[in-house]
């Protein structure tokens, strides 16, 4: 039975560790994952916000170049062209950005933007005629051209794009923002599952080192109570069997000295031989058995012999 239950407190260490590791390898990768999709929405989140205020440049740009047009149209002045000539070049640069930033969004979008780079250029063109009139003297006919509004056609059309892309931005910006929300009340959640295993493995397998290291030291105590059990039973068998072979060398000793004593003189000379024989042979062995007793033990001073 406690070899059955060291077994099994075996294995589980050999099963726990490793998989206390692959829990810490999952819980990096799931966190760096969940990390790169924060990264991706909030880079998404704030490309939206761009978008918005490229947007917003746009009508900026038609705006101010359509005030630097109507100042120069009335005093003819050419620094009050300044501001159109500024948003001329900025209004280039915004539309691209929209362009570039809605290349992966939906067509309508993309369309959206085609039709406003089309508006603006006609707008910049109608204005453009205007100031060429003006500088040639045809005032007249340059104050016409701004009555006819063809300019203030452009410009509604324009605002009513700008308008449909800033709610399509909105709603992007709003879905961002709920993909956020979820993502993170999603990560939180598996995260705080996934530690609360990874804590509660880790606890189960410190306890079980802790157990198995004090199983292991039962056992050694166990162990070495039972080897001083067997050594104290050697020394009794050793102590009976050296006082059972002394019994028999000296006996073997003595009748082999009385033989010598009182029938030596009737014994032949190979009788006598054998007789002195046995004596000494029986001596050797007391000594040798002398030797083996007093000789220390595994355990005497904690050295072998």
């Amino acid at each position: 039975m406690n070899r059955t239950v060291t077994i099994i407190r075996k294995a589980a260490l050999q099963v726990g560790v490793p998989a206390l590791l692959a829990f810490m390898v999952w819980n990096a990768y799931f966190t760096v994952n969940h990390f790169k999709q924060m990264q991706k929405i909030a880079a998404l989140t704030q490309e939206s916000s761009m978008i918005q205020a490229d947007i917003s440049g746009v009508l900026k740009d038609l705006t101010d170049m359509e005030t630097g047009q109507r100042g120069y149209l009335l005093t003819g002045n050419p620094p009050y062209l300044q501001p159109y000539s500024e948003a001329k070049v900025r209004i280039g640069t915004d539309l691209a950005d929209i362009r570039v930033a809605l290349t992966n969004r939906a067509e309508s979008e993309r369309s959206l933007v085609s039709q406003l780079e089309s508006l603006a250029n006609s707008k910049q063109a109608e204005m453009e005629r205007s100031i060429r009139m003006r500088q040639q003297g045809y005032r007249h006919r340059a104050f016409m051209l701004v009555a006819s509004n063809e300019g203030m056609e452009y410009m509604d059309k324009v605002r009513r794009l700008l308008s449909l892309l800033s709610a399509a931005e909105t709603s992007s910006f709003a879905r961002f923002q709920r993909e956020r929300s979820t993502s993170l009340s999603k990560a939180l959640a598996e995260i705080i599952v996934v530690n609360s295993c990874l804590f509660a493995l880790t606890g189960c397998l410190i306890g079980l080192i802790r157990y198995h290291g004090q199983v292991l030291e039962h056992e050694t105590a166990q162990s070495r109570q039972e080897l001083a059990a067997r050594d104290l039973q050697l020394q009794k068998l050793t102590s009976i069997l050296s006082n059972q072979a002394r019994s028999k060398t000296s006996a073997i000793e003595a009748n082999a000295r009385l033989l010598l004593e009182n029938y030596g003189g009737f014994l032949p000379r190979q009788g006598h031989q054998y007789a002195e024989q046995i004596k000494e042979a029986s001596a050797q062995m007391e000594r040798l058995r002398q030797d083996l007793v007093d000789s220390p033990g595994p355990n005497s001073n904690g050295k072998a012999a």
